[in-house]
């Protein structure tokens, strides 16, 4: 499977100076300039303002990082057009599905500290969550399923389209939603042999993770993931624009999307987190396997992690994955188009926006932006 294909099988979906840094430990020591010439600068950000123009995007922000140093780090355009105000590297964005190999890395994390494992059951007696949702006895499957179908996408149902929980009864909490959906939702396949994307799936993570932590999973993210990257910015998003956090950009609907107008914040496991680009790449920096920067999961977690399921070689747990050996994952919301990636030739970056467009493919065209950017810089091998 190609990278485009698996990517569109996976998901519905100026110019300045950057400073380079060095990512140890999560901290950023300022070093020398990165070795890209003031012509290659320049056409990194023609091929950056031509997918901004083409999708109509307000805000683009982008970090990449080689062999664990920050080469690139470049904000375009505004991040509030009403108020005149111009992005930041700092500007917080809503990342959508980018959040999911962060709920992924925080359950491998809980089974390296042995209190979870794959094959563990998630509803009925003796299962993780017990019966503490819906109503017992369950419907078709819903006691088949386990830890590892909900990060590969193969619980046997609630994927996303027309009928995605996680996108019905705004003003329902986690355990309501659960509840109505375990109750009035049946499964059509059994666990493990179909794949389908499931935003409602790592909802249900989240609450495994609250589960055997005895956390909010927000607080067990930022203590036990977020903070062992060097990342201390990242929070879960609000709802409205009252509840835009300090420093976050305005998200701009295109053809009649309201990116206020739904509950993102009980999206927290699966597509709530705010973060920059270089949030994200300290992050992916601390997970790819390099020996470069110490990873927080062990080297044959970070594999298990990564492997492709059975259901779908273009899936892992939590990440997309190709025979490249590349990881990513995109992510699309009302107001928010985002991707973050891992190459197998030692680069990690992300790139966010506060738009989404139905017009062409902009997920997949943002993905193929970051590529010809790299592509730009003559002493760089991206693979």
């Amino acid at each position: 499977m190609t990278r485009r294909k698996a990517l569109r099988k996976g998901l519905a979906t100026a110019v300045g100076m950057a400073a380079t840094a060095y990512i140890r430990g999560g901290a950023s020591a300022l070093l020398a300039e990165g070795d890209i010439a003031p012509g290659e600068r320049e056409a990194m950000a023609e091929v950056a303002t031509s997918f901004m123009k083409k999708y109509n995007v307000s805000g683009l922000s982008v970090a990449i990082a080689r062999a664990g140093h920050f080469v690139y780090q470049q904000p375009f355009g505004m991040a509030d057009r009403q108020a005149g105000k111009r992005l930041t590297s700092s500007h917080l964005f809503r990342i959508a599905s980018v959040t999911k190999p962060i709920t992924s890395v925080a359950i491998f994390t809980l089974i390296e500290q042995g209190r979870l494992r794959l094959n563990d059951r998630i509803f009925g007696k003796s299962a993780v969550l017990g019966t503490d949702y819906g109503t017992p006895p369950y419907k078709q499957y819903v006691t088949d399923i386990t830890l590892e179908h909900l990060l590969t996408h193969t619980c046997g149902g609630w994927q996303n389209d027309g009928s995605d929980p996680m996108f019905r009864f705004p003003k329902m909490d986690h355990a309501q939603l659960i509840s109505w959906t375990l109750d009035h939702e049946a499964l059509t396949h059994r666990p493990g042999e179909h794949w389908a994307y499931s935003n409602f799936g790592y909802c249900v993570l989240g609450r495994v993770i609250e589960k055997t932590t005895r956390q909010p999973y927000r607080d067990f993210v930022r203590e036990s993931i977020l903070a062992r990257c060097g990342i201390n910015c990242m929070r879960i998003a609000g709802n409205t624009l009252r509840e835009r956090a300090p420093n976050e950009v305005i998200y701009y609907g295109q053809g009649g999307e309201d990116p206020y107008d739904m509950n993102v914040e009980r999206m927290d496991s699966h597509g709530g987190w705010l973060a920059t680009p270089s949030d994200l790449v300290r992050f992916l920096t601390h997970v790819d396997g390099f020996a470069t920067i110490s990873n927080i999961l062990r080297k044959e977690t970070i594999k298990v992690m990564t492997e492709p399921c059975s259901a779908n070689s273009g899936y892992a747990k939590g990440w997309l994955v190709n025979s490249a050996r590349n990881w990513w994952h995109n992510g699309s919301l009302p107001g928010s188009t985002t991707i973050m990636v891992r190459t197998s030739s030692g680069f990690c970056w992300a790139a966010l926006t506060n738009t989404r467009s139905y017009s062409g493919n902009i997920g997949g065209d943002l993905d193929q932006m970051v590529w010809e950017m790299v592509h730009k810089i003559k002493s760089w091998q991206p693979a």
